[in-house]
Formats: C-alpha cells, sequence, structure tokens
C-alpha cells in the first residue's frame, strides 16, 4: 500500500504547496484507490510541511507548484515528489497510480520565502 498526498484546495490540486488550504492523502493499492483523508494545512513555515507529511507516513506527494526548499526536505525523506500537476485531486492520483501522471520538475520562485512554495 502507498500513501499519496495532495496540495488541494477545494478538491483541486493548488498551484501553491504551502499554501493550500488542505492535504487530501489517499492509500492506494497498485491502481486501486482505497481510502481518502483531508488533513487540514498546520500552517505554512519553512521546512515544517514536508517533515509533517513524513510523520503522517506519506510517500509521494503531488501539486502544482512547490519551492526547491520543501522539495530538498521531501528528497532527504525519500519521498516522491511531483509537480505540474492540476485539476482534481482524485483524478491527479488515479493518473499516478496508473503510470500517467509525471512531475515537470517546476520550482516555484513566485515569492521570498527562501524558495518554499
Amino acid at each position: 500500500m502507498i500513501k499519496i498526498a495532495v496540495a488541494s484546495d477545494q478538491g483541486r490540486v493548488t498551484e501553491h504547496f504551502g499554501h493550500c488550504e488542505s492535504f487530501v492523502v489517499f492509500e492506494a493499492e497498485g491502481t486501486d484507490i482505497l481510502s481518502e483523508t483531508v488533513l487540514p494545512n498546520p500552517g505554512h513555515r519553512p521546512g515544517f510541511l514536508p517533515n509533517y507529511l513524513h510523520e503522517q507516513g506519506v510517500q509521494v506527494i503531488i501539486s502544482g507548484g512547490m519551492g526547491g526548499g520543501a522539495i530538498d526536505i521531501f528528497n532527504q525523506h525519500d519521498i516522491e515528489v511531483i509537480v505540474g500537476a492540476s485539476g482534481l485531486a482524485k483524478r491527479s492520483v488515479a493518473a499516478y497510480v496508473r503510470g500517467e501522471l509525471k512531475s515537470t520538475g517546476s520550482v516555484c520562485h513566485q515569492h521570498a520565502h527562501h524558495g518554499d512554495c
């Protein structure tokens, strides 16, 4: 089983990882999505969210955009980062488990939070 988190606003993939309203965490086995849980965003502080999601057992994070600092921390925890996603969170996860969702590798540089988006 794998745990996949999606940075989400109202059920859609958000463009700004750290500023999302919640993380929708899906558990999947093969191509089957088994469960879906919504975790409210506990707050945007540099370095906090990647560690928080690691503590939740997340193995993959999907977002529209993300800063380089957050990506580095996820990589340190061996959490796969998928950026450049859009649309409904559940559809993105379904595409991921089918092997159809790939990261664009885009890093967000839109504000001055030390590269954390």
